[in-house]
């Protein structure tokens, strides 16, 4: 989701609350395309603004950032012209990606001089430009020729203007049945025609005007004609709700999570996103807030991913491998169960051959086990008693063949259920550590090949590095939930005592979610509905409305010898059906 200009009008009423007055102590340009600038204004700020080709940002952020030891060129102009320079404004021309930063020093005669600051985030077009009182560019910090943009040089010397690359209508200086005019002079999809004739509108909120306006995400404009007056007027009203928010400065910075992981953000609510299954509407108390925790945590999301590719990789590789070995094994086994024929050929041979005719193809006898009549292929260069032996003999080997397969089979299905397991784990991943934990088990167990220069990992700890997620209900009790396999095993055969309460997601993969009774008396159900809650989240089936989850006391879950990492057994339980949440409220930073 990229920075749209309402966006940048919640931002700029931001910094006006808490930069305007403040005067800038120290710049630095920790990247080539970013600046941080730090502000005493009663409290310290810390602005960074980058001009990244994919990750345009402004915002204020908590702590310093490491810059080079020599400061590159522009850096230093900054500093010569705006050190202990006080900030006057901070404007956004009209709803477009642009802050405009007004900034009072005084020059080398002693006189008062007031400079701008042009912020720019518009994608690859980013740029922070520094331009005199006359709005002509004194340097900024990616040039532009004319050989690399038409439209507008950014040079030193060239006036500095806001190119006009496409006809739009202003939110702010427009009435309310001006802008539905413009938006049903269009045609084709309605938030379409929404965000491509309103300035500072981004297609989320084109999406979010549509629905609050009664619309659905496929309705097009001719549909709103069609309805008419009623219609319209809906449209005018969000509209015009619409254009009071913004200039009035009601913004709620919004962030809609899918599954924990951050999706869209907006400076207003979000109310399309709730009927979705796994979303979660996040409010923050000021966008810089909002901005930096959505690009840290998507940029860790992504970071992760990144990392554990090649352990997908692996683990998909293995999973296709013993699928496919696993399939061959069942067909084999398939032909196994013709064996019994060939036993009951033999006897029959045996019990009735003397009357078979010497060279014959076939011998047709009746079956004393059913009555029937059954004819029977011989090999007419053998006798009738060799055509027997060699029945009982392909019979004694499919009989071998298929008592070698069963354990086979069952061997495969519990190798694939383990690395399905694995797959889970990956996807629950949240840090290097656990990705070091899922990295070992892959190596212990044969898939992964040791690494001199990692050492040995089998002298590795044999506790994880990682440790299980806490959770702690509203009424006291303590749930821990494993993200991978390492952490099952230590998790229900270490940590859990033999009265606590152990949760499975029913039949497939998932993690071991304890709940700690600590010898309490009865514990409420609401307790038991949200650990089950848990263990459907943490499962291969968390994207289901309704999960069924076994439940049981830890003492009566069993570890076969020999079993793989987390593979447990149980005979007797209970069960819930559960909704899958991850109540990351709940989870308590150990």
């Amino acid at each position: 989701m990229a920075l749209d200009g309402i966006t940048v009008a919640c931002l700029v009423r931001e910094w006006q609350t808490k930069l305007v007055g403040g005067r800038i102590q120290k710049i630095a340009q920790p990247e080539p395309d970013a600046l941080l600038l730090t502000v005493k204004n009663y409290d310290t700020y810390r602005l960074h603004l980058s001009a990244s080709a994919s990750l345009p940002l402004a915002c204020l952020i908590p702590d310093n950032r490491p810059s080079p030891l020599t400061a590159p060129n522009f850096c230093m102009l900054l500093r010569k012209h705006l050190n202990s320079a006080r900030i006057l404004s901070v404007e956004q021309p009209d709803l477009e990606r642009i802050i405009r930063i007004r900034i009072e020093h005084l020059d080398e005669m002693g006189d008062v001089r007031v400079k701008s600051l042009i912020i720019e985030l518009m994608g690859k077009h980013s740029n922070i430009i520094f331009c005199d009182e006359n709005d002509t560019v004194i340097d900024s910090i990616k040039r532009v020729s004319s050989l690399i943009s038409s439209v507008r040089e950014v040079l030193p010397g060239r006036p500095y203007f806001i190119p006009q690359t496409t006809e739009k209508h202003s939110l702010l200086a427009e009435s309310a049945d001006a802008l539905t005019d413009a938006v049903l002079s269009c045609t084709g999809d309605l938030r379409r025609a929404i965000y491509t004739s309103i300035t500072g509108v981004s297609p989320v909120i084109a999406n979010e005007l549509a629905h609050r306006a009664g619309f659905d995400t496929l309705s097009d404009v001719a549909e709103v004609i069609a309805g008419g007056d009623p219609a319209r007027a809906s449209l005018s009203a969000v509209l015009e709700r619409l254009k009071t928010d913004v200039a009035g400065g009601a913004f709620a910075p919004t962030c809609i999570q899918n599954d924990g992981v951050p999706a869209e953000f907006a400076a207003l609510p979000l109310t399309v996103f709730s009927d979705y299954p796994g979303n979660e509407s996040l409010p923050f108390a000021s966008m810089s807030d909002l901005l930096l925790y959505y690009y840290q945590t998507k940029e860790a999301s992504t970071r992760i991913r990144q990392k554990s590719a090649e352990l997908r990789r692996t683990v998909q590789t293995a999973i296709e491998r013993v699928a496919k070995k696993l399939d061959l094994q069942e067909k084999q086994f398939a032909d196994t169960e013709k064996k019994d024929k060939f036993r009951i050929y033999g006897e029959l041979l045996t019990t009735y051959g003397y009357s078979a005719v010497s060279g014959s193809k076939s011998f047709t006898c009746t079956n004393y086990y059913d009555g029937s009549e059954t004819t029977i292929p011989l090999d007419e260069t053998l006798s009738v008693m060799d055509n027997a032996k060699r029945y009982y003999e392909r019979y004694s080997k499919l009989k071998r063949t298929g008592e070698a397969l069963a354990g086979h089979i069952e061997e495969s299905r519990a190798e694939l259920s383990h690395l399905e397991s694995v797959r889970e784990s990956l996807e629950f991943a949240a840090d290097e550590a656990d990705l070091a934990d899922i990295r070992r088990e892959l190596t212990d167990c044969g898939y992964l090949r040791y690494h001199r220069d990692r050492g040995d990992l089998k002298k590795a700890a044999k506790k994880p590095a990682s440790r299980p997620l806490h959770f702690r209900t509203p009424e006291g009790y303590d749930i821990y939930v494993g993200r991978n396999n390492y952490q099952n095993e230590d998790l229900t055969h270490k940590f859990a005592a033999g009265g606590d309460w152990w949760f499975h997601a029913k039949g497939v993969p998932g993690s071991h979610v304890v709940l700690r009774t600590a010898g309490s008396g009865e514990i409420p159900d609401a307790v038991f509905e949200l650990a089950g809650s848990l263990a459907a989240y943490y499962s291969a089936n968390r994207s289901q409305n309704k999960v069924e989850v076994d439940y049981l006391l830890r003492k009566n879950v069993k570890k076969p010898a020999g079993a793989k990492p987390g593979f447990v057994v149980y005979y007797t339980n209970y069960s819930l059906v559960a909704s899958p949440s991850d109540h990351s409220e709940l989870l308590v930073n150990d």
